[in-house]
């Protein structure tokens, strides 16, 4: 009898432990069309993209993808340097962008676009694939984040492209992370060409915030 008890304790903590150490989300806010905004760290090539591209919202994001549901099933469409342009499972993409405790950021286009919603997320699967650019200077073969995103919706201009800056706000000058970053490309760090960051889409008044996961 002793064993018993003992086994049953001993698989109620281990439950216990399971149950709290499993992070849960509130994944039932999500909606076809959905973005999910990843927020920045503070170093690296994240905090370099926030340094740079961080707007009067005061958002502080780094990576972005589209929620797309099937039936019963979440995925998230979106562009990462391992895998490229890739579908993926919402549980998988949660995982890995939150190891570092990370709150994902739900944004919803506001009801007036919500017509165009289907047609973009289709255009989003038509460009699973492609692999990632790690030069962040747009062409039509290869895709980051928000590059991605914006040209799911491009055919209906939610978003804008923008000269892209790589100028410290607070030295005024290029920024040390990317002044290397381009050196060791052997390429010109690309100041004024068109692009977009996180940061500048999830300013479009096209869009707002719904809540977080």
């Amino acid at each position: 009898m002793r064993r018993i008890i003992k086994s049953n304790l001993l698989y109620l903590i281990f439950a216990l432990v399971f149950l709290t150490s499993c992070k849960t989300y509130n994944t039932s806010i999500l909606e076809n069309g959905d973005l999910l905004f990843v927020p920045a760290a503070d170093s690296g090539l994240s905090g370099a993209i926030n340094n740079v591209t961080q707007t009067e919202k005061k958002t502080s994001y780094d990576h972005i993808g589209i929620v797309k549901r099937e039936a019963n099933h979440l995925y998230v469409l979106h562009a990462a340097p391992a895998g490229g342009s890739q579908k993926q499972k919402l549980s998988k993409f949660l995982h890995q962008q939150t190891k570092s405790g990370q709150k994902i950021d739900v944004y919803r286009l506001r009801d007036e676009y919500h017509i165009i919603i289907p047609a973009s997320v289709s255009q989003a699967e038509s460009l699973l694939g492609r692999p990632y650019n790690f030069t962040y200077i747009l062409d039509d073969h290869s895709y980051y984040c928000s590059d991605f995103v914006e040209r799911a919706f491009r055919d209906h201009q939610i978003f804008k492209l923008e000269p892209m800056t790589f100028i410290d706000p607070k030295t005024g000058k290029t920024n040390a992370f990317w002044a290397q970053f381009y050196q060791s490309k052997n390429l010109q760090v690309p100041e004024g060409k068109p692009g977009c960051n996180p940061n500048g889409l999830a300013a479009s008044d096209k869009l707002y915030k719904v809540g977080t996961l």
